[in-house]
């Protein structure tokens, strides 16, 4: 929606809420609810500030200390969210209301390097410096239970009843019992620009996915960003409850963020070499600098504790750094003919921040044509069981080591990006530190 229709819908009384959001380090909408009128007026040109500490804070809200970008030292000022007035767009599961998403300015009118959507925009640039265009989609896996967010809450989080009672991997079956849900779902997203391919089952008890249609890096991490909260939102409204865990049962199998990348030049693929009917040399140059340099920024695709969890032999998620033809046993999968040739990054998981999982992805790649690297041969057999290939990193404080002596991640991300996620996979890391799990209370309560 552009913002003159936006305009005459607020004038008409159409819409009377416009919600104005900027991506935090966690992947989550965080802003303010402002009346039509007034954003209309004053936020849509002038832009409305916020405390800076929303780029400190963790999953709980607790502002942490260690950060540069925002402190009590400087004293928690604010920046500014200026509205992408391209972004705008219905929410139509919430009643006469609009989203507007933000980039997060300095008082001087830099973009926040450590904002994830300037991140991304920062990595666009060496695309579009090149003559390039950048494809992309991501493919989002979940889990469906059949409880509200606070009962789950209530219970801890235990004994909670999944949306099938058995696996339902490509079923047209069961998951028609939630088709109520999920048609609402995907017609809501289309009146909210997330245009949906497909909806389907999944592999786990209760799990399901949706393709988006691909499109530009900062517009799909956007759409990806609205959908997860879109989701949310929606099965709370049917009594439902979903979770975006990369890992929330070692019984099943984890949900991924599947990425889809290519790169064009007016219009025509630049990944295929039309007279060899195959990978072309800038394919394999960027592929491989995603060989190269993913397990150095694993962090962006794996950002939480329970994240490594879903790197498990047999599990559908990779375990080792390999490229194939249509094999997901690996952690890069290449599909597609011509104009539909790409490769797929399977090595982020539902819980990744799409425009940090995006950044790492064309970080890496762009790396390998800097420095004219190639993917070598495709792989052929079960990269699960050969101890031959690189492994990925096994936990989060291996993933912050890797990001902190990465010499591409600094030069191409900048030092105060690579400090400021350093800083907050090690504070994540220290937290679970500090916690008693059930795990440990069911080994060690009675029998040791």
């Amino acid at each position: 929606m552009q913002i003159q229709e936006l305009t005459k819908k607020i004038h008409a009384g159409e819409i009377d809420t416009v919600i104005v959001a900027f991506p935090d380090s966690l992947g989550r909408l965080v802003g303010k609810r402002f009346t039509g009128r007034y954003f209309n007026e004053h936020v849509a040109t002038d832009g409305t500030h916020c405390c800076n500490y929303l780029l400190t804070v963790n999953m709980e809200m607790d502002p942490m200390d260690g950060y540069q970008v925002a402190n009590w030292e400087a004293g928690f000022g604010d920046f500014l969210m200026r509205p992408d007035l391209d972004s705008i767009r219905l929410i139509p599961w919430q009643v006469a209301t609009a989203l507007v998403i933000c980039d997060y300015e300095r008082n001087d009118g830099k973009l926040v390097s450590e904002a994830p959507r300037s991140t991304l925009k920062r990595q666009l640039e060496r695309v579009t410096n090149q003559g390039m265009v950048c494809n992309i989609a991501s493919e989002l896996e979940f889990y469906l239970y059949n409880t509200t967010y606070p009962e789950a809450f209530a219970s801890g989080y235990r004994h909670l009843p999944p949306s099938s009672d058995y696996r339902i991997d490509y079923h047209t079956m069961q998951p028609g019992r939630d088709e109520g849900l999920f048609r609402a779902v995907r017609n809501f997203m289309n009146q909210a620009r997330v245009p949906v391919e497909s909806s389907k089952g999944e592999w786990g008890r209760g799990q399901h996915e949706i393709n988006f249609i691909y499109d530009r890096p900062v517009f799909m991490a956007d759409m990806h960003t609205v959908f997860k909260q879109g989701l949310k939102e929606i099965t709370a409204q049917h009594g439902k409850a979903v979770t975006f865990m990369a890992k929330p049962s070692m019984t099943e199998a984890g949900s991924s963020c599947h990425i889809h990348v290519s790169l064009s030049r007016n219009g025509e693929n630049l990944f295929w070499d039309k007279e060899g009917q195959s990978g072309s040399k800038l394919f394999r140059q960027f592929l491989g600098g995603l060989m190269k340099y993913s397990p150095e920024l694993c962090y962006f695709f794996a950002p939480t504790i329970n994240a490594y969890k879903r790197y498990q032999p047999g599990s559908w998620a990779p375990t080792k750094m390999a490229w194939a033809n249509d094999n997901r046993t690996v952690g890069f999968r290449v599909v597609g003919q011509g104009a539909s040739f790409r490769i797929e990054n399977r090595m982020p998981g539902a819980d990744a921040n799409p425009y940090l999982a995006f950044s790492a992805t064309l970080a890496a790649g762009l790396a390998g044509v800097e420095e004219n690297l190639d993917c070598g041969e495709a792989y052929f057999g079960n990269a699960y069981i050969d101890q031959t290939l690189a492994s990925l990193p096994s936990s989060l404080a291996d993933a912050a080591y890797s990001l902190n002596n990465s010499k591409m991640a600094r030069a191409t991300l900048g030092d105060e990006v690579v400090d400021y996620h350093v800083h907050s996979a090690r504070l994540e890391v220290q937290a679970f530190a500090n916690s008693v799990t059930d795990w440990e209370k069911s080994r060690y309560f009675e029998r040791i």
